[in-house]
Order: C-alpha cells, then structure tokens, then sequence
C-alpha cells in the first residue's frame, strides 16, 4: 500500500502517523516507539472483530424492531407488550441490584463544581486553546457585549449609560451571592486590603460580609487589586482599579466582576470536527497531546493585530494570613473520542480495510495523556492522575463493556494502573436511555459523567422508530412525552447510583449563540433540574452561564431530589414514539418543516464538505446563528427521511425545497471566502451529500450522518469534484 509502512503483514500504518508518532508522541510521554506499535498490534488483533460485531448486531436488532413495527403497527400504544419483545430480542434487559459507583482519584472540578462546560473542536487550536483558558471570565465584558441587559449597542463607541447598566446589574448580584450585613454593595465607598485583611466601608463607617468565609484572599499588581470570593464553591474576583475607564464609573472603583465558569472542557474529536483525512486527524491529535504537555500555542490576526495565545498561568493570591496561594486558571480537559462506527485510513488490514477510529483515540488520546500524568512540574491538566474521555454513541450496556475492556488493554499496553482512564458516558442513544443504569454499573469504577443529548436522542428516537409513522414536529419535540421522561430518568438515575460528590450530571448545548438573554432566562432550568453541567457554545456564553450556579446550589437540589426519589422515569413515557397518530398537518406546514430542515441541513454540510468545517455558526432559516455540528444534521437529515418515507413529502418536494434553499445558503455566505456556491451547480459534492442523507436516512446505520459525509468529502479532497 502507497505512503503505509508494514508493520506485519497484519496491519498497515500510515507513514505520516508513524513519524507524528515517533517525532513528537513517544518523546513526550516517557513511552517507547515499540510499546505503542506492539500495543496499537494487540488492540486490532484483539478487537476488530468484535467491533464489527457491535455494529452487526445494531443492526439486527433494528431489523427485528422493523419487523415487529410492521406487525403490530396497531399495537404499538400496548407497552406492555412492546416491552416484552424488546426485552426478548435483548434490546431492553433487566435491571439488577441497587449499586453505587465506586470512580476513584476525580479531581474537584468534576466531584466538586457544578459548572459550566465548553465542548470544542480539538482540530481547531485557537479555539481548544481559548477554551482551556475559559476557566474564569469576566461578567462585565459578557454582560456588555451581550443582549442579556437588553439590546447590544451598535456602536463601537464606549456607552457609559450601558456600562453603568452592567455596574448596577452586577452589584444586585453580589447583593446575593456576596451579602452583606444590612446594607447593599451599593451603598459602599471603599473598598480596601489593609493587614491582609478585607476592609468594607460605606458613609456610616465599616460594613461587613455575612459569612466572613467567603473572603478566600487578594492579589495587588500595581493599581490592579483584584479580591477572591467563593459561594457555591465556585471562585469570585473582584476586581478594583480606580484609574480604569470603568473603574472611574463606580464610587468602589471596581472595574470587573470576573467569575469562575467553564470549569471543565470537552476537546472534541467527533461531532465537532471534520477530520476525514490522515492529516485532519493528525493535526487534531498534535493539539491533544500539546493541550496535555502545556506547549499549545496558536497565531492568528484580530482587529488586524497579530496575536499569539497559549495556555493560562495559574492565578496568584495573599491569603488573610498573608500567605501567598494559586488558584487554577485553566479549565480541567476530557478528551471526546469517536464513537464505535467510525473507522480511519490511519492503519489498514490487510485485506485494505480500515480499522475502528474509536480503538485508535483510545489509545493515542491516552498515551498523549501520559504527558500530562507524568511531569514532573509545572501545571497539570489532573492532580489526581485521571484521564478523562468522553465516550459517544454507544448503544445499551455491552457496547459500554466493549468501552471498558479497550480501555483496560490500553492501561495494559501503557502500564498505567486499572480505572486511571475516567469515561464521560453520553446518553444520547435510546437503548442506552432505556438501560442507563445498566450501562453505568458496566463502568461503575469509570464513570464520571452523564450527559443528555437532545438532538442525538431524537435523531435516533426517529430513525429507531420511523415504521412507527411520520414524526411530530420538529418544535414539538422537546414537549414530547419521551423527551421529558428522558431528561429526568438521566438526573433520577445518577442521583441514584451515587454521583453525588463524584460525577458529573450533565445537559445538552445551547445553540443560539447570539441568543444570551434567551440562554440566561432559560437554562436555568438545567440547574434547577439538579444538573451539575450543562453545556455552552462559548467563554462568553459559560461566563453568563456561571451565574446561574449561583443563583441555585446544585448540591442542595441533588440532595433533595436524592431524597424523596420515587421510582424513576417511567420506562413506559420513555417508549412512548413521538409519532403524529393520525394527527393532520396541512401542506403549509409540511412544507415549511421541509425547506427549515433543508436549510439547515444545506447551511451545515456546504461548510463541513467543502471546506471541512466540523462545527459553526450557522445561520438559520429565519437568519439566526445557531451552532451547528453532526448531531444537528443528524436530527434534521432523519425528520425528513422519515416524512418521505411516509409520504407526507414527495422526491420532487424535497428537490424543489433543497433548490430554494440553496440560493437562500448562497446567499447567507456571500462574504464567506473560498464559498463555491450550491445553486450554480448540482453537482456540487455539498448538495448531493445533503440530498442523500435525506433520501438514504431510512437506510443509514442509526441514522449517522458519517457514511456519506465522509465519502463525499473524501472526494473533494482527492480532488475528484471541486469544492
């Protein structure tokens, strides 16, 4: 095989793998080249088989579930009876004892700070490193360039009627979470560090905190007093310079409120990215393992200025003791591995078939872990010794197992000790929704988050179920019976298992990302839900978010909830398929569903085919930016492969709606360079890929969007049609 080194007659590598390897893995993790290169032998010796398996076995189960959709359509309201069968063909399994997860050596910003978390794709350097440093934020900024406060200015002119909005919005905060003793943070004049203490005053004389506790410690750099706070255990800075532009606004002179707020990230190596070649994925691997050895750096122009970023230092403070502290400064990293059924050219059998990326990220964003595990100083990205993955896309318990055992043979073939590797376990398909707590006791030793995933779970509800009849519409999804059991039976079920004070309980992304006054009023509700995460799509967006943290303690509400559970979610809501019953539609709204769903599908793939974006700001039909990434084309992709499918639309429908559509995407990326348009040519690789995710949806593995994403944008990189 062309540009693939032999390695021994079983498997074939990539030379361009080898030498990223060789050059820059094995220096920097303490590891020799040939531990890895036998390792890497033993993993697909050990499991390509079996992970053909898995995905062999979805889909006989997804046969049979057609099968006995075909036979029971009436039925299918009979849960009792629907249950029996799934657990007859071993889709739905039986619950076993009560138990607790047992994960060892968490570091605190998973078991100890319920926070906000980025999720970030790890190919893209200036956003991974920007990500890394969102660990703090500051409210003013998020505040002022936001519509939280109301509209955002237009002008880039200072407004200081709009800066004293932040000023007052901000102390009605500290009044809450920084309360004072009788009196508000507005009606102080002074506030000072004297004998390394805090020192409050207003008109009267001296004011005080409530809880004296709270005041952690301060840091005096030049006309920069910058005081530490805690509540909710998360960090509050004040910071006062009285020389500042906004500093001069204020009697106090405080110039920022900088809040704790991503607190952990997710680097991303699936649905953000789009790294279908050896080098795509080479470069997203070189970010990992500089992300875990502190030598990330990223150059890029802003304002028309070069800029240089690398990783944040860790924050300095003068306890009331006078002794001098850190504070991380850095959000703590997982690293998102594929799921099961992607496989990658990187490493080849013999018979040219690709192995499974996912054996691959386990083993290579674990060695890459090493760098960080084994410093010998500087920062680290865990002070427990953790590695922390996030595995997506698994289905049911087994597949959890097959997780588990490849993570053992890695620890085996590093030599590092049993449960070092941490997995985040997304929830996101239905039958690990059904059997989550089975698939948790799979990993009891591992776990350390669970996360809701609204737009995979509902890609996969669809494509699960869509012999059931046409779906309800896409805006009345999130009210649907299964999403509401769903949501709970996630919190229900880790509060149950014990991730109280060891694991995470996470929710799903806000995509609107210029929405911030919607995310503020609104995701609160994942807090209140007893979610210890929930997910954001920028620094901006985790700072407004942090403080929704404090307004409700996370704790408090899991404890509570932990309390009084009754028996979980029903499993009976959960099987409840969000199918129309006869419910009519007239045409104007099918076919507004149609061209929305379209446009979307179209304003996404034409980025990620054709310029190999895994993940952006889309705009979307109404001309709103949304955050777009796999999980979003999935959901869209399969509502209209199950409407035509039924026949509420037609083959020329969906021709017409996507051509209109295209001249509106054309439009939106008028300004977007190398943009090569969709309505000029129907050949165009983007909208053929988006034609073929709808009319192959029915026929796709779980409704996945990869097949033919990466077919056609393997084409465009191999110069076979132009982008």
């Amino acid at each position: 095989m062309k540009d693939y080194w032999n390695y021994n007659e079983e498997i074939y590598i990539h030379e361009a793998f080898v030498r990223f390897v060789e050059d820059d893995l094995v220096p920097r993790t303490q590891i020799s080249k040939e531990i890895f290169w036998d390792g890497l032998n033993r993993l697909v010796s050990k499991f390509s088989k079996e992970n053909e398996g898995i995905l062999l076995k979805r889909k006989e189960l997804q046969d049979q579930i057609n099968i006995w959709y075909l036979n029971n359509g009436n039925s299918i309201i009979d849960t009792h009876e629907y249950k029996k069968f799934l657990k007859n063909i071993g889709y739905l399994i039986d619950q076993g004892a009560d138990f607790r997860i047992d994960t060892a050596n968490v570091d605190d910003e998973i078991s100890g700070k319920p926070a906000p978390q980025l999720v970030v794709p790890v190919d893209n350097a200036r956003f991974a490193t920007n990500a890394a440093n969102a660990r703090w934020g500051s409210l003013y900024d998020a505040l002022y360039s936001t519509d939280v406060i109301g509209s955002v200015p237009q002008s880039t002119d200072f407004n200081h009627e709009r800066a004293n909005q932040v000023i007052n919005w901000t102390k009605s905060l500290l009044d809450e979470i920084l309360p004072l003793q009788s009196q508000s943070w507005s009606d102080l004049t002074a506030i000072k560090i004297e004998d390394h203490k805090l020192r409050l005053y207003n008109d009267l004389g001296e004011g005080f905190l409530e809880s004296k506790d709270q005041y952690q410690g301060y840091n005096l750099n030049e006309q920069l007093l910058e005081i530490l706070f805690y509540h909710n255990n998360l960090g509050i800075i004040v910071a006062v310079n009285k020389s500042s532009k906004i500093g001069k606004l204020d009697q106090l002179g405080i110039s920022d409120i900088v809040l704790e707020s991503a607190v952990t990230t997710i680097m991303d190596l699936e649905d953000s990215v789009a790294t279908v070649s050896v080098n795509e994925k080479l470069i997203a691997y070189k970010n990992w393992l500089t992300l875990m050895t502190g030598e990330i750096t990223t150059r890029f122009k802003k304002n028309g200025k070069n800029v240089t970023r690398s990783l944040n230092s860790d924050r300095c403070f003068i306890s009331a003791l006078g002794k001098s502290f850190e504070v991380r400064n850095r959000s703590l990293m997982f690293v998102r591995n594929v799921g099961h059924h992607i496989m990658t050219p990187i490493v080849k059998l013999s018979d040219g078939g690709e192995i499974g990326e996912g054996l691959l990220d386990a083993l290579v964003t674990t060695a890459c872990s090493l760098a960080d595990l084994r410093k010998k100083g500087g920062i680290k990205n865990s002070l427990r010794g953790s590695i922390y993955v996030v595995k997506p896309k698994m289905h049911g318990p087994d597949e959890v197992t097959f997780t588990d055992n490849i993570f053992e043979e890695v620890e085996d073939i590093l030599n590092i000790p049993r449960n070092t590797v941490k997995i985040g376990l997304m929830d996101e398909e239905r039958r690990t929704s059904l059997n989550l707590e089975e698939c948790i006791r799979r990993i009891k030793s591992r776990v350390v988050f669970i996360n809701t995933g609204f737009l995979d779970r509902t890609g996969d509800e669809i494509f699960t179920s869509t012999l059931v009849g046409p779906m309800i519409r896409r805006s009345e999804m999130k009210s649907a019976d299964w999403l509401q059991a769903y949501e709970k039976n996630n919190v229900d079920v880790g509060l149950k298992c014990g991730f109280i004070g060891r694991a995470q309980i996470g929710k799903g992304m806000w995509a609107a990302t210029e929405q911030m006054s919607n995310m503020f009023a609104q995701k609160i509700g994942h807090v209140r839900s007893g979610a210890s995460c929930s997910w954001v799509p920028s620094p901006v967006a985790a700072t407004i978010h942090a403080v929704h943290y404090h307004h409700a303690n996370v704790r408090k509400t899991q404890k509570k909830i932990a309390q009084s559970l009754e028996p979980k979610a029903d499993t009976n809501q959960l099987l409840k398929v969000p199918s129309l019953r006869g419910k009519n539609l007239s045409k104007e709204e099918i076919l507004g569903e149609l061209e929305n769903n379209a446009q979307g599908i179209l304003g996404y793939v034409v980025h990620w085919i054709n310029q190999g974006v895994g993940c952006s700001k889309v705009l979307d039909i109404y001309d709103v930016y949304l955050m777009e990434d796999r999980a979003t084309c999935r959901i869209a992709s399969q509502y209209l492969a199950n409407w035509f499918y039924h026949g509420l639309i037609s083959r020329q429908e969906i021709l017409d709606a996507f051509t209109k559509m295209a001249l509106k995407v054309d439009k939106q990326n008028v300004d977007t360079m190398g943009y090569n348009k969709l309505s000029e040519n129907t050949q165009n690789p983007a909208f053929l890929a988006a034609l073929e995710l709808v009319f192959e949806g029915k026929n796709q593995s779980c409704g996945y969007i990869e097949e033919t994403m990466f077919k056609y944008r393997r084409q465009v990189l191999a110069g076979v049609v132009e982008g």
